[in-house]
């Protein structure tokens, strides 16, 4: 008997569901609707006007529809998505070892990493890059030009590049290479015995990243450490257990599992550990989710630390990947992830069409929680920080000096006729210098807007001249001093500590 091929992909990736995971015992009913379902593909293959793609009709059809009326965050990896899951849990990237900036038509590079492809190639800080693989980025918008230098990261790149002050063009090919990404992307101290760490994700090193962030500001000597988990999506639920440990008490709670076939389990701090003690703040923002809500959570609910920022995500759904047949997987929603006080940081869906939104008893229903201290926290989904704090307003001359990259080429200029030195403060004729060199360009803010964005204006500058000079870790650390979230985050941080020594 002859096997069609779309039948027989079909029954692979059925199968495929068992592979290293406990049978599911199928009901006749199930057997009833998997016969029909058959039968139904049987037909279409049979007498549809075009050929069938199998492929297609599994990953992009089937599969997913399956999946959608369950909740936004069970999905399926075809062979390329399953693969690139695989090499994102290693924190293994390919790439030209470049910082830049994106703007809409315009790519700027802040920083290029010594011995990696772009340094090699000659590239450096202040160029502007005009095309890859023969596309032209004047004509492309933010959004595909994120496209673009996420694609050509994946094969050898042709890149049309100006060196700042040059009018000549120079032509480029790019081989990418692997490199280890740290999830810790910056450790510096805000002033003397504050530390600050900003965390982009949870992997497989970041806890041990964190712990050796923290030494080399001073470990227990420390007064304080802001904590930067804003737009961090989460990760690896075991690195948030462990950071978490770093600064709970032994015993005490950190998360619980609940599910509908998962036995309830609790996680707790390790009876052996021995935790940091100084006052810490947390920052967070809406694209803080998942792993990162949970340590978030879990210190605020032990009173451990103060959080600050905007409320986050709201994503607290277990999600086992299950490996398929024919190198495919499938996130799949199994559980709810709720943290000490009881709360589940998952938000309500706004839809009815999901399962999980639909379920009467949500525990987000429930808005009795509090503390350790006995003080009242929200539930409902996500983190409610303790204090509120937003990131700098974006007026309308802001962007237009961000959208038409005015400081950075400004930057760039500035620094090819000064000399910069570590330490060196922005002189008060640099600030003239830049509305002179805007208004040659057309743009002239009136008296008043221009008073009003001054300091704006002066931080900005300083920094890009620190990214261009020193590298952006140089100009992170003078951002920092101008960010209002962290300057709260700071003064969080040094109010407890005054209360701890009185």
């Amino acid at each position: 008997m002859k096997i069609r091929p779309g039948l027989l992909a079909l029954g692979a990736l059925i199968t495929g569901l068992g592979v290293g995971h406990a049978q599911t015992t199928i009901k006749s009913t199930d057997e009833a609707a998997m016969k029909r379902f058959i039968d139904a593909y049987r037909i279409l293959e049979q007498n549809a006007a075009d050929p069938i793609n199998v492929d297609q009709t599994f990953y992009q059809g089937v599969i997913p529809g399956m999946l959608r009326h369950l909740d936004p965050h069970s999905s399926f990896f075809d062979p390329d998505q399953y693969g690139q899951l695989k090499q994102m849990e290693s924190s293994t990237r390919k790439g030209f070892g470049t910082v830049v900036s994106i703007l809409p038509g315009r790519v700027l590079v802040l920083q290029t990493l010594a011995n990696t492809p772009s340094a090699k190639a000659g590239m450096m800080p202040g160029d502007e890059i005009l095309a890859v693989n023969n596309y032209r980025l004047d004509r492309l918008e933010l959004d595909q030009i994120v496209e673009l230098l996420n694609e050509s990261k994946q094969k050898p790149a042709q890149l049309v590049v100006r060196h700042p002050g040059d009018v000549r063009i120079s032509e480029l090919t790019l081989i990418p290479e692997e490199m280890q990404a740290s999830s810790v992307e910056r450790v510096f101290e805000l002033q003397p015995g504050v530390g600050y760490i900003r965390v982009g994700s949870f992997e497989e090193k970041t806890a041990v990243q964190i712990r050796e962030g923290i030494e080399k500001l001073g470990g227990r000597k420390l007064k304080g450490l802001v904590l930067d988990l804003r737009n961090n999506p989460g990760g690896l639920m075991n690195a948030a257990l462990e950071i978490a440990s770093y600064f709970l008490q032994p015993g005490q709670m950190i998360l619980s599992v609940k599910g509908r076939n998962v036995p309830e389990k609790i996680e707790r701090v390790p009876a052996g550990s021995s935790p940091y003690t100084f006052p810490i703040a947390v920052l967070v923002n809406g694209k803080t989710a998942s792993a990162s809500e949970i340590v978030s959570g879990a210190l605020q609910d032990h009173d451990r630390a103060t959080i600050v920022g905007e409320p986050s995500f709201g994503k607290g759904l277990v999600q086992s990947v299950f490996p398929l047949a024919e190198n495919t997987g499938l996130a799949l929603t199994t559980a709810l992830y709720y943290i000490p006080s009881g709360r589940s940081i998952q938000k309500a869906f706004k839809t009815s069409d999901f399962a999980l939104g639909a379920t009467a008893a949500h525990p987000n229903e429930r808005t009795d929680f509090k503390t350790d201290s006995g003080r009242a926290v929200p539930g409902g989904g996500g983190i409610v920080p303790d204090i509120a704090a937003y990131p700098v307003e974006m007026t309308a001359l802001r962007g237009v000096l961000e959208g038409t990259a005015s400081f950075t080429t400004f930057a760039g200029e500035y620094i090819r006729e000064h000399k910069i030195t570590p330490g060196w403060q922005l002189p008060p004729e640099a600030i003239d210098q830049f509305q002179a060199w805007l208004a040659a360009r057309q743009i002239q803010p009136n008296l008043r807007e221009w008073v009003a964005n001054h300091d704006f204006v002066a931080s900005r500058l300083k920094t890009e001249i620190y990214n261009l000079s020193f590298g952006v870790e140089k100009g992170d650390e003078v951002e920092a001093q101008f960010d209002p979230p962290i300057r709260k985050a700071l003064e969080a941080v040094l109010t407890r500590s005054n209360g701890e020594h009185k």
